[in-house]
């Protein structure tokens, strides 16, 4: 892991998550100090482009995580098709193929608790546009272990239950519009 990733980042979206993200990412600085884990549902079996569009989208790098990678600030980690997203501490991305949660692998659920006993207070974990309940547990779980949980205003979501769901789960959670959403991961890096 690199000394500077003192913290992290890490999104939950599902329907409507290629334009929600496309606002949120597009605008982080080159330098950002944080690992960004982006966690999507997708088609079991087709192939992901998510990382390939943001990688022209975003200044950041922008990859497709693997098993066993190493966690570097400043990398926009994708879960792949097909598999839970997991973190080994704060070093080392795992992926699994257990059973779907709430009907997904990847599961928002599986990633942000993993994460949560991984960073605790030093993560940020965002719930954005979606069209099932997950993610609201893991959300959950990131405050109970001291994080701070962001949700997507739902008015303004393409689609309205995951961020509803989410809110229910976690009424402590900060609820902002996309642009808030960049503006707060922005002035978080500095």
């Amino acid at each position: 892991m690199s000394d500077q990733a003192k913290g992290a980042v890490i999104i939950g979206a599902s329907a409507g998550a290629l334009e929600a993200l496309t606002v949120i990412l597009a605008s982080l600085p080159p330098r950002y100090p944080f690992p960004i884990f982006v966690i999507v549902h997708l088609p079991p079996k087709k192939r992901s482009v998510l990382a390939e569009i943001f990688g022209r989208k975003c200044q950041l790098r922008s990859i497709e995580a693997e098993d066993k990678e190493p966690v570097e600030a400043g990398v926009i980690y994708f879960a792949p098709p097909d598999y839970h997203l997991l973190l080994e501490g704060r070093g080392q991305i795992s992926l699994s193929n257990e059973e779907e949660v709430l009907f997904s692998r990847p599961s928002i659920d599986v990633a942000f608790e993993s994460a949560a006993d991984a960073w605790g207070d030093k993560l940020t974990a965002i719930v954005l546009t979606g069209a099932n309940n997950d993610g609201a547990h893991g959300l959950a779980a990131v405050v109970r272990a001291g994080g701070k949980a962001i949700v997507q205003e739902p008015s303004g979501a393409y689609a309205q239950a995951m961020p509803q769901a989410a809110i229910r789960a976690c009424p402590q959670a900060q609820i902002m519009t996309l642009s808030d959403i960049s503006s707060f991961l922005q002035n978080k890096s500095q």
